[in-house]
């Protein structure tokens, strides 16, 4: 029987949920973006990801911030169990 796998503390979650999907978010929006703008062109996953570490550089730190500020905004108008 394998070794269980040493999850993380739960006070990681803060910072592991909005790394998570800021990163797997920009990196679609900017693929479909990219692939909008230029098509299939040579050079174009290389645009892409430029695109994308500038979508992420700017998302991470803004998702930080409103998750909680949203959690807050909507718990006042969402019915809590």
């Amino acid at each position: 029987m394998p070794a269980a796998v040493k999850k993380l503390p739960a006070r990681t979650m803060h910072f592991a949920l909005p790394l998570a999907l800021t990163f797997i978010m920009t990196f679609l929006v900017s693929g479909v973006a990219t692939l909008r703008a230029i098509g299939f062109v040579d050079g174009m996953l290389s645009r892409w990801m430029e695109s994308w570490i500038a979508s992420w550089i700017l998302a991470f730190p803004i998702m930080l911030f409103l998750m909680p500020v949203m959690r807050r905004l909507l718990a006042r108008v969402i019915e809590q169990r």
